[in-house]
């Protein structure tokens, strides 16, 4: 059966890898970039299975206008995947003000905006689906990443609270959180200007591994992921979260099981800061 698709962040990364294997299995795609004509080549080969629109995550207009135009054209949206979004790195005093609100206007607020937007149209036609492009980083932590956690973190319990808001209407999401990826994430992150006094520290080892490309790590099939995408996308039932590749996994999981066991150290605390029965503290 023919699906309907929108993909934000079409024009590359797992963006464009769905959007092409959307096109390849004949399926119909509202494909959203901030560049829609670097996906010329694409809509060429799809023909009217294919819309290209502009949207700019910070720029609230353009998120309602394309939204509106895709559900005009194709009158219904099965899957949306919400794949926009980039990375900022360095220490927190190393960056501007304007790229720590960059940051969070477009991975978190932007996100906030295009969800708020798009599910009044899911409601109306009685359900959909939302594939939302998380990270491992929406549930672990990296020195100089600070920005970009608290964006994906930010994600993450939004979507969280949301699912729970519009469960009741047919509408389902699921978080994916990849882990390192040899997509173009990473020559795209934006840096901040170094500081000496951080040298030697785990943030200056890591923009160096980032500066060149020195991660001993298995690197996760960016083809492979848009493939378990899709599948997700089709199955009759979708969890809430999915990790894909061997490092978010084993990451995940540590960092899962580490606090699992602090918690469980903090148990008589946590009850001792109960009102006790008669109305006063304990």
């Amino acid at each position: 059966m023919t699906m309907t698709y929108l993909v934000t962040g079409a024009n590359s990364g797992f963006g464009r890898l769905v959007t092409q294997k959307l096109i390849a299995r004949g399926d119909r795609v509202a494909a959203l970039a901030r560049r829609p004509e670097a996906l010329d080549d694409l809509a060429n080969s799809a023909g009217d299975r294919m819309i290209r629109l502009h949207m700019d995550l910070t720029d609230k207009a353009s998120i309602d206008a394309a939204i509106k135009k895709a559900f005009d054209r194709f009158g219904r949206i099965d899957v949306v995947l919400s794949n926009a979004g980039y990375g900022t790195f360095g220490a927190i005093e190393e960056l501007t003000p304007d790229q720590i609100r960059r940051q969070i206007e477009t991975n978190l607020t932007g996100t906030v905006l295009f969800t708020r937007s798009l599910l009044p149209h899911l409601r109306s036609q009685g359900g959909g689906r939302i594939l939302q492009v998380s990270s491992e980083g929406g549930r672990i932590s990296y020195p100089g990443f600070s920005t970009y956690h608290a964006s994906k973190w930010g994600q993450e319990g939004f979507v969280e609270a949301v699912a729970q808001e519009v469960a009741s209407f047919g509408i389902d999401f699921c978080l994916i959180e990849p882990g390192p990826t040899e997509t173009n994430f990473l020559t795209g992150i934006d840096m901040g200007e170094r500081i000496e006094d951080y040298d030697g520290t785990p943030t200056a080892q890591l923009r160096d591994a980032l500066q060149s490309g020195g991660f001993d790590v298995p690197m996760g099939d960016a083809a492979k992921m848009a493939a378990e995408m899709l599948a997700l996308a089709d199955a009759e039932t979708i969890p809430l979260r999915v990790a894909m590749g061997s490092v978010a996994f084993d990451n995940i999981e540590r960092e899962l099981k580490s606090r699992l066991a602090l918690i469980q150290t903090q148990k008589d605390l946590a009850y001792r800061c109960d009102q006790t029965s008669n109305g006063h503290r304990s």
